[in-house]
C-alpha cells in the first residue's frame, strides 16, 4: 500500500535524518523532495501547498532548533502533519439512534460499494455484536440486488429483498419497517451508482436521504483514482450531508493521493479503508498508523490486532505445547504456519505493517513471491502424513512422486526442506532461550523508543 510514496518520502527524509544541524537551506532541499513525492503521489495541489507550509513553519521554528536530534525531529514533524492532513484520530460510526440506526452508502459505479456494504455488515456483526440488515435500492443494475443477497448469506446478516420495478424510496421505507419489526440494530442501504456525477443521480439520492434521514451517510470511493477521489467526494459532499468516507482498493494504490487529499478537500473523515477483495478486508482508518506506514515505520498495532482476529489461537497453543514437551517442528506445523500467514493477507501484507521495512531496498515488499508459498503448501499436501512427520525419510522416488503430485520441480522440494530445517533450528533456539536473547539484542540496536507507535521496546 502506497509503496511509491513511501519510497520517495523515505529517500527524502533519509538525507536529512543524519544532519547534525538543520539550516534553512537543507530544510528547503528536503521540502522540495517531499513536495515532489506528494505531487507524484497525486495528492491535490492545495493540500500539498498547505502541508509544506505547515512543515516549514514548524521546522524552522523552536521545535527543531532546540532538539538534540534535529534530523529526527524533522521526520517527527512530517509524521505529525501527515496525521493532521488525514484527520489525527479514527472517527467511529455513530450508531446512537433509535434502532435501526440507518447507514446510507453512496458512490460511483465500480467503487466497490455493494461489496463494502457486506464488509461493513460483517465488521459490525463480528466486532460490535450488532444485528444487521442490508437492502439494495439500486434499481438500475439487477445484478446488484442478487450480489448483495449472496454476500449477505456469506457474512450471515439479514437481507431485505427488493425489485427493479420498485422506486428506491419505497424500497427504503419497506426495509425500515421490516428492520423495526425484526428488532435490527443497524440497517445498511446500498444505492445506485453511475459512471459519472449527474443531476438525475444526485436528485435521486437526495430524495432517498430525505426519506430515510440516516444517522450516517458514507461515501465509498476508489483509492486508485487519486485526487479525483477527493474531487468526486467533494461533489457528493456538496449535494449530500456526508458523515464520512470509505476508501476502497487501497491495497492496489501505490500512490496514496486519495488518502492524503479526501479529508482536507471535503472536510469529512475517512472512517474505513478497504485492503483487498476478501470479505474481511475492511479496517477502521487510523491516520497515525497510516502515516507511520507511509514513512516506512510499519504499523505494529494493526498487525497485532489482525493476528488476534485471524490467527487460530487453539492451533497456536497446540504448537506451543508441542515445543514445551520437546517435540520437533515437522512439516505439518510448517503448513499450519503458511496457512496462518495466508489468513493474514500474505507476506507482502505482513511486511507492509512490520516496523523497519522502510530500511529495505526500494520495492522489496512488492517483490515477495506469494506464489512460492502456495507451491510450498502444494508440496506438503502431496506428502503422506508419515512423510510430513518425518521428512528425513524422503528418498529419490518419494521426492519424484511428491513433485508430480504437486506440479513442482525437485529443486522446489529441496528448497522447502532446507527452509524447514532452518525453521527447526530456530525453534530449538526458541526453546533454549537463545532466540529471546537474540531478539533482546535486536531491540537494543533499534535505539530508544523501540518500534514507532508501540510504546517502547518489547520485553521478552
Amino acid at each position: 500500500m502506497f509503496d511509491s510514496l513511501t519510497e520517495r518520502l523515505s529517500g527524502a527524509l533519509r538525507k536529512i535524518s543524519g544532519k547534525a544541524t538543520l539550516t534553512e537551506n537543507n530544510i528547503e532541499e528536503a521540502l522540495r523532495e517531499v513536495r515532489r513525492a506528494l505531487l507524484e503521489a497525486d495528492v491535490a495541489l492545495p493540500v500539498v501547498k498547505d502541508f509544506i507550509e505547515r512543515v516549514k513553519l514548524r521546522a524552522v521554528g523552536q521545535e527543531v532548533s532546540k532538539s538534540l536530534s534535529p534530523g529526527q525531529a524533522f521526520i517527527k514533524i512530517v509524521q505529525a502533519e501527515l496525521e493532521a492532513v488525514m484527520g489525527v484520530a479514527n472517527e467511529k460510526l455513530d450508531l446512537s439512534a433509535q434502532p435501526p440506526a440507518i447507514v446510507l452508502m453512496a458512490g460511483l459505479q465500480g467503487a466497490g460499494k455493494t461489496t463494502t456494504v457486506a464488509k461493513l455488515a460483517r465488521l459490525l456483526k463480528n466486532d460490535q455484536k450488532k444485528s444487521v440488515m442490508v437492502v439494495s435500492a439500486d434499481v438500475y443494475r439487477p445484478a446488484a440486488i442478487a450480489q448483495l443477497e449472496t454476500l449477505a448469506k456469506e457474512v450471515g446478516v439479514k437481507f431485505f429483498p427488493s425489485d427493479i420495478s420498485q422506486k428506491p424510496e419505497d424500497i427504503a421505507q419497506a426495509a425500515v419497517k421490516e428492520a423495526r419489526k425484526a428488532f435490527v440494530d443497524v440497517l445498511l442501504v446500498d444505492t445506485a451508482g453511475r459512471l459519472a456525477i449527474d443531476g438525475e443521480m444526485m436528485d435521486e439520492i437526495s430524495r432517498l436521504h430525505r426519506t430515510l434521514n440516516p444517522i450516517e451517510t458514507l461515501f465509498v470511493v476508489d483509492a486508485m483514482t487519486g485526487q479525483d477521489a477527493a474531487v468526486t467526494a467533494k461533489a457528493f459532499s456538496d449535494a449530500l450531508p456526508l458523515t464520512g468516507v470509505v476508501l476502497t482498493k487501497a491495497d492496489g494504490d501505490s500512490r496514496g493521493g486519495a488518502a492524503l487529499s479526501v479529508r482536507q478537500v471535503t472536510g469529512k473523515p475517512i472512517k474505513f479503508i478497504g485492503m483487498g477483495e476478501k470479505i474481511d478486508a475492511l479496517e477502521p482508518f487510523y491516520p497515525d498508523r497510516i502515516a507511520s506506514r507511509i514513512l516506512g515505520m510499519g504499523d505494529l498495532l494493526s498487525l497485532i490486532e489482525e493476528a488476534e482476529r485471524k490467527v487460530d489461537r487453539s492451533k497456536a497453543e497446540k504448537l506451543a505445547g508441542k515445543f514445551q514437551k520437546g517435540k520437533g517442528f515437522d512439516l505439518e506445523d510448517f503448513r499450519e504456519q503458511l496457512q496462518q500467514m495466508k489468513n493474514m493477507g500474505g507476506m507482502a501484507s505482513i511486511m507492509d505493517k512490520m516496523p523497519g521495512m522502510g530500511a529495505l531496498p526500494p520495492g522489496a515488499a512488492a517483490k515477495v513471491d506469494e506464489k512460492q508459498f502456495s507451491r510450498m503448501e502444494a508440496i506438503i499436501n502431496s506428502m503422506t502424513p508419515k512423510e510430513r512427520r518425518n521428512p528425513d525419510a524422503l528418498n529419490g522416488s518419494r521426492k519424484r512422486r511428491i513433485c508430480q503430485g504437486s506440479g513442482t520441480q525437485i529443486q522446489d522440494l529441496n528448497r522447502l526442506l532446507k527452509q524447514h530445517k532452518q525453521m527447526q533450528k530456530m525453534m530449538k533456539k526458541m526453546k533454549s532461550g537463545a532466540l529471546a536473547n537474540m531478539m533482546r539484542g535486536l531491540g537494543g540496536m533499534r535505539g530508544p523508543g523501540g518500534f514507532p507507535g508501540a510504546g517502547g521496546p518489547p520485553r521478552f
